[in-house]
């Protein structure tokens, strides 16, 4: 957990620098902006790996396809990377690119759902037939 107390700390500190510096130079308080999301994601990437195991995990016990657990995983990160995205694109000030990348962020996990969602048809074709 220090590492999240250090980085919540950078985040403090970038966010006090880009307020003083952002007043002269924008473009370097957004660069500043741009390289903190950065180290917070990878720190984020960090904690997570041992959930992505004990996922991993409960798809060999239940004896699951691989496919659907990676298909979860792409949308979180889609999502995440299309939020993160969208808050850069507020805080440089362009609103309506926020709200497209938003979008375009659940276009692509709805994109990348569609085989889960035949999957599914086919299951509830199979209990149907079954009847």
């Amino acid at each position: 957990m220090a590492l999240f107390w250090k980085a919540a700390a950078a985040v403090l500190l970038a966010v006090i620098l880009g307020l003083t510096v952002g007043r002269q130079e924008k473009d370097i308080a957004l660069m500043l902006t741009l390289a903190v999301c950065c180290m917070i994601c990878f720190i984020a990437v960090f904690y997570l790996e041992p959930v992505l195991d004990l996922l991993w995990e409960w798809v060999e016990l239940g004896g699951l396809d691989d496919e659907i657990l990676r298909s979860l995983l792409k949308a979180v990160g889609i999502a995440l990377v299309a939020q993160t995205a969208g808050q850069i694109c507020s805080d440089a000030g362009n609103a309506s690119m926020a709200r497209t990348m938003q979008m375009l962020g659940s276009a692509a996990i709805l994109y990348l759902c569609v085989p889960l969602f035949q999957a599914f048809m086919n299951f509830i074709r199979e209990i149907l037939g079954q009847l």
